[in-house]
């Protein structure tokens, strides 16, 4: 982890986001003068569940993997890249992390401290009602996934992780290479030998394709149709 001063070469002008775009004269000075910029290495957490929150982060570079934690195991809820934020709850009345986030890759992420963000809420509606729909559509997501858990089977876990993780959102971005196959069971809930399992019998179907950690998926709609019946 690495703090990053506006003479680096790798700082990046964050204010100029577009979820800062609401703020205006004073309220930008707050968010200048509450924020560190932040180079984390891969491998390197962004936040610690459970650990004390004074700030929120932005992620403005990278890819980040977000997780539950309970003893040994762990559960992988999504991924969050540049334009996202970690770390929202905080604000509203929790002052600790509920999950844990870690870098995929080199990532920069812009911690602002959480007085600021609670103060931004309170004086400019705009920003607010953007926060609350972004905190909002996390938590949809959230009871999408329990959904899954709670009412799929193996197969159409997985099936649905891979084409989250192959999706739209992602396009551009190599997201397999930069995931094991421990990380694909943990994002569908399943052991890693029943992911390894289940990749081959993929491959066997003509559905994907393996090349060490790479996936190229050759038949979506199958996938789809497997994520759907579960």
């Amino acid at each position: 982890m690495k703090t990053i001063q506006e003479d680096d070469n790798n700082f990046i002008c964050d204010i100029a986001a577009p979820c800062f775009h609401l703020l205006a004269g004073d309220e930008l000075t707050l968010v200048r003068e509450s924020k560190t910029q932040v180079l984390f290495h891969k491998g390197e957490n962004l936040s610690k569940q459970g650990t004390f929150a004074s700030y929120i982060l932005f992620v403005m570079k990278g890819l980040v993997k977000v997780q539950l934690q309970e003893g040994d195991k762990s559960f992988n809820l999504r991924l969050a890249g540049a334009g996202e934020f970690l770390g929202l709850s905080t604000v509203f009345g929790k002052n600790t992390f509920n999950y844990s986030a870690t870098a995929l890759n080199e990532t920069q992420a812009m911690l602002v401290e959480k007085s600021a963000i609670e103060e931004l809420l309170k004086s400019n509606g705009h920003f607010a009602y953007n926060l609350m729909r972004r905190y909002v559509a996390h938590n949809d997501d959230l009871y999408q996934t329990l959904r899954n858990l709670m009412y799929k089977q193996m197969n159409g876990r997985l099936a649905g992780t891979l084409l989250y993780l192959s999706s739209v959102e992602f396009a551009g971005q190599d997201v397999f290479s930069l995931l094991s196959r421990k990380d694909l069971g943990e994002f569908a809930g399943i052991s890693t030998e029943s992911t390894v399992k289940l990749l081959k019998a993929y491959e066997r179907e003509g559905i994907l394709k393996l090349n060490d950690k790479h996936i190229e998926i050759r038949q979506a709609d199958l996938l789809r149709e497997l994520a759907e019946k579960g």
